[in-house]
């Protein structure tokens, strides 16, 4: 009996993932008829293993913080205390319940949704599926994101007990005495601001001269002092040399700016970035491009060196950020469809790190900005003069606005509380190339902590207010 043919669809998305499932959704609310093949569960590392869980344990330890804290409130209890097993359950059930809601979602518009894994063809429109099935499409698009890099020094493999990646530390039971964080990136400083809340005596160790390496310099300062004072420790400009695995505790062996340090701790949590997962897909035999570093190779329009072969998401050298790759798959869908999408200005997207305290930022730092060659003025103001701050018991860490002298705004950087949610407005005023004087004339609700944005704006003009 003849095989049958290969089930067709105008899409066939490779990773369900938020680029994968942005592109799934996007093509399929446009009339595309679109298949998503996932090894595991819908929503990928973001909701499964990365965003979401990671999120919830910080909200976690945000309630934990302000029950010890209450009595600065007048609202005393007995001493507060937190049971991990119960933590896990509700960030899982917070898990579940998104994935629920995006599976829903999905067959709402009818997405043929496939588990299991995929390898494409030779001649990169085709895919065929761990089981034998065979799917071609008129377009595929490789959304296979990204794994936990390990460290590349012996002794620091990964073993889910005292090595951990950024998997395992988000299905911690409980909390270590002393914890080593290898990398001051953002999920670095996440699991370090997590750890010390808990209980955790916690030391950075960061390769590069300045921890959040690319938010600016003042902004990364905040957090360190921020952190200092609720006791984690930082060192930066650190050569990781072994780990010593005794049979009570680990041994850190690094260069540090005192020569040769040890660091004994109970567990090390690496953190030192997170690898494309492109090998093993079949792109060598199907002739997409790859790098050296195993990034898929892409233009702006997220067009790989296949016609018809897109990649979206942490598989292509782009900011590994969930909302990048919703962006990266509605141009992926966009051009599908002939419609010319404005490439990703992955200089300008927003960027948010939930420690405490929280940093966001978009644009150029003050120190970018300089070496762009503009003339820069900067505006600072931190939050100990705004009213909403003082109220809620936040005080660490300012907004910072750069702008070209008699131009428009170059960035916006803020630490603080709930950073996340107020760098909206400079996502919007560094993207549309608002000058001071636009945001000036804007009302901002008062007492708020909004209201500091438009108070740094507003310095900008020569006149001010508060500041």
């Amino acid at each position: 009996m003849p095989e049958a043919p290969p089930e067709e669809f105008d899409v066939v998305v490779l990773g369900g993932g938020p680029g994968g499932y942005a592109a799934a959704l996007y093509g399929a609310s446009a009339g595309m008829r679109i298949a998503i093949v996932e090894e595991d569960r819908m929503g990928g590392t973001c909701l499964n293993r990365g965003c979401i869980p990671a999120k919830e344990l910080l909200q976690t330890a945000e309630v934990l913080r302000t029950v010890k804290n209450a009595a600065e409130f007048g609202v005393h209890s007995s001493t507060p205390s937190i049971e991990l097993s119960e933590t896990q359950v509700r960030k899982q059930a917070v898990v579940d319940r998104l994935v629920g809601g995006l599976e829903t979602l999905l067959k709402g518009r009818k997405v043929t949704m496939i588990a299991g894994t995929g390898t494409v063809g030779p001649d990169g429109r085709s895919l065929t599926l761990s089981d034998g099935t065979q799917l071609r499409g008129r377009n595929v698009i490789i959304a296979t994101g990204s794994l936990p890099r390990p460290l590349a020094v012996p002794g620091f493999e990964f073993d889910g007990t005292r090595v951990l990646s950024s998997d395992h530390v988000l299905q911690v039971g409980r909390v270590p005495g002393r914890v080593a964080v290898i990398g001051g990136g953002a999920i670095g400083c996440e699991f370090a601001s997590f750890l010390v809340d808990v209980g955790a005596e916690v030391t950075i160790l960061e390769a590069l001269p300045q921890v959040l390496s690319g938010v600016d310099q003042q902004v990364a300062q905040t957090v360190v002092r921020a952190f200092t004072k609720r006791g984690i420790k930082v060192q930066t400009g650190v050569r990781i040399a072994g780990l010593d695995r005794g049979t009570s505790e680990l041994s850190v062996r690094y260069e540090g700016k005192s020569g040769a340090e040890t660091l004994a701790v109970d567990g090390v949590v690496v953190s030192v970035g997170r690898s494309p997962r492109s090998e093993g897909i079949g792109l060598d035999t199907a002739g997409v491009k790859v790098d050296e570093r195993g990034f898929v190779s892409v233009d702006g329009n997220m067009r790989t060196s296949v016609e018809g072969v897109f990649a979206v998401g942490d598989v292509v050298a782009t900011p590994q950020l969930a909302h990048v790759a919703f962006s990266e798959g509605i141009v992926a869908i966009k051009t599908m469809l002939g419609e010319q999408p404005a490439p990703i200005d992955y200089d300008k997207v927003p960027w948010g790190i939930y420690c405490h305290p929280e940093v966001a930022f978009c644009g150029l730092t003050e120190a970018q900005a300089i070496q762009h060659g503009y003339e820069v003025e900067t505006s600072v103001h931190r939050w100990g003069g705004n009213g909403r701050a003082l109220i809620i018991g936040e005080s660490d860490g300012m907004v910072k606005i750069v702008s070209e002298r008699g131009g428009p705004i170059l960035g916006v950087h803020i630490a603080g509380p709930w950073a996340t949610e107020l760098i909206a407005e400079g996502y919007l005023s560094v993207n549309w190339e608002a000058t001071p004087a636009d945001l000036g004339l804007l009302i901002h609700a008062h007492p708020t902590l909004s209201e500091l944005f438009g108070e740094s704006a507003l310095a900008l003009t020569g006149r001010s207010l508060h500041g």
